[in-house]
């Protein structure tokens, strides 16, 4: 079996291999999207084509929608050439349950996939007609936090970005000012409104996303590559609106037993690839069954009936009391510690970790005890029964093959949102002692001494990819390096020498340096 569109006609296989078909006309989604696209996505990895594609797939199949998303990719070309055009942009779902069960199908909400390369006269304008027609309704990324950043970590902007508000609109490199570019020919066209929604997972999404689009756009008007008025267009939210939202779905890297598991059914040409910029993927996407997405509805031009495929549709105090839940307390920070521990005690599975004690203890602290004082029900999720669904199914799910080297990837970006926000919470309210907190100034104590590349044993392990991970191993080098980067507030969100905490940090992280098996025994001093 082949995952193209020509091997979709061979249904009666697909059928006997349990892997469910589009209940929809293939070809006629398409030629409709084609004519009047209503969806723009930019980040064609697994996130969206596991959890957002899959959500208009329901909404095509209940004929509550009639097109398809376009997916563009501003990073990894390679995605769109070496996955999606293969494959008709087709995916293979598998969600894996706690049970042991796969419930496989196939994705075809995808209409085609475009490399935002302005580089590349043919893809840039078939993405520029997609901008301007007034049919479309949103934009939307999965490009991941560091895709909104204009700057490095020392507040200055990035080569890419002197570039493009150099050079202007024309030939725009980063997401941003790709971003910038498309609503220029859009406003140029007919000014037709449009919501920009950003889907990743990061506090404040849609406010980080509007701030770089608009600093950009206020470049080019000084550089006099655009007038003032366009600027008032893109400035004024019932024109360009940007609606914060909140995502939550564990979709790891390709799985090796989905992989043999598929090939045993008789799919073919379904392995990973690594792309030249390092991305391992695969024709299929395998994920955990719960997720959430919470979206504030603010679509100035209409929008796809997406509360009919279960996302939740709010104002933007609920979307913001849902992503601080969930991100500064109820999963990612629990993520965090057992990603940087993980890799210091030769885990490759968080699942594993799970039935560590010392580790199972150190999320359930920092969670239901450090974090949930901080946390406002946001009415619409039960922070609790939040938590007691990651900590009791998410994590442990043995079949779930996230690693905790994935999820270290990027850590510096994360830390100030993860753990930061909590200690400004306990900052602003004196009723909290902050000096009562031990497993979340263990987890940075921990990150610190990851950062060396050293597990509990004294052998040497590979750090995943973070943009300060050089930075951060020089200064930790230099005598006063550890109290340099314990004050930094762009890291952590708060100096934390003034927060209260730096040396019960500091001395954290002594007693895990102090050699062999220090690690495990300061987990166990302390927890």
């Amino acid at each position: 079996m082949q995952l193209t569109l020509q091997g979709l006609q061979d249904k009666s296989s697909w059928q006997k291999a349990n892997i469910t078909l589009p209940a929809f006309g293939i070809d006629a989604m398409r030629a409709r999207t084609a004519k009047a696209p209503v969806w723009l996505h930019f980040g064609a990895g697994n996130i969206f084509r596991g959890f957002i594609a899959g959500l208009q797939q329901k909404l095509l199949e209940a004929g509550k929608a009639q097109s398809g998303i376009i997916a563009a990719e501003t990073f990894d070309y390679d995605i769109i050439r070496k996955i999606y055009e293969p494959h008709d942009s087709l995916t293979l779902m598998a969600t894996l349950r706690a049970s042991g069960s796969v419930d496989m199908n196939i994705i075809a909400s995808i209409s085609q996939g475009i490399r935002a390369d302005s580089s590349d006269t043919e893809e840039w304008q078939k993405l520029k007609a997609i901008a301007v027609n007034p049919s479309l309704q949103m934009f939307s990324y999965t490009i991941t936090e560091k895709g909104y950043a204009l700057r490095d970590m020392k507040g200055e902007f990035l080569p890419s970005v002197v570039q493009d508000m150099a050079s202007g609109p024309d030939s725009p490199k980063h997401a941003m000012s790709i971003t910038a570019s498309l609503l220029l020919e859009r406003f140029r066209a007919e000014a037709t409104p449009i919501a920009v929604v950003s889907m990743d997972n990061c506090s404040h999404n849609g406010e980080k996303l509007r701030a770089s689009v608009l600093e950009v756009a206020r470049a080019w008007v000084s550089n006099g590559f655009a007038d003032k008025e366009f600027f008032s267009w893109i400035s004024d939210e019932k024109q360009v609106s940007f609606p914060w939202s909140m995502i939550d779905k564990i979709t790891p890297r390709p799985a090796e037993v989905v992989e043999d598991k598929l090939k045993a059914l008789g799919v073919e040409d379904i392995s990973p690839i690594i792309t030249d910029k390092h991305t391992y993927i695969a024709p299929f996407v395998n994920a955990e069954a719960p997720q959430y997405l919470v979206i504030e509805d603010s679509f100035p031009n209409g929008r796809p009936e997406l509360e009919a495929a279960g996302v939740y549709m709010t104002d933007r105090d609920t979307v913001n009391k849902t992503e601080r839940m969930k991100v500064t307390t109820c999963l990612n920070p629990l993520h965090t510690a057992l990603a940087v521990y993980g890799c210091m005690l030769g885990y490759t599975k968080i699942a594993d970790e799970m039935n560590d004690p010392e580790l199972k203890k150190l999320v359930e602290l920092i969670g239901y005890k450090e974090g949930l004082p901080v946390v406002t029900n946001p009415g619409i999720l039960d922070p609790k029964k939040f938590i007691d669904e990651v900590v009791g199914e998410r994590l442990p799910n043995a079949f779930m093959p996230d690693t905790p080297q994935r999820i270290a990837t990027d850590t510096s970006q994360k830390i100030t949102v993860r753990f930061g926000e909590t200690l400004k919470s306990y900052c602003a309210d004196k009723s909290l002692d902050i000096s009562s907190l031990v497993a979340i100034p263990l987890t940075l104590a921990g990150w610190l001494r990851y950062l060396g590349g050293t597990d509990d044993d004294g052998s040497a392990f590979t750090p995943s990819p973070d943009p300060m991970l050089t930075a951060l191993q020089e200064e930790l080098r230099t005598p006063d390096g550890l109290k340099s980067i314990l004050s930094n507030k762009n890291i952590f969100g708060v100096d934390l020498y003034e927060a209260g905490l730096g040396a019960k940090v500091e001395g954290y992280y002594h007693e895990l340096c102090a050699g062999n098996g220090a690690v495990r025994a300061t987990l166990k001093k302390y927890l």
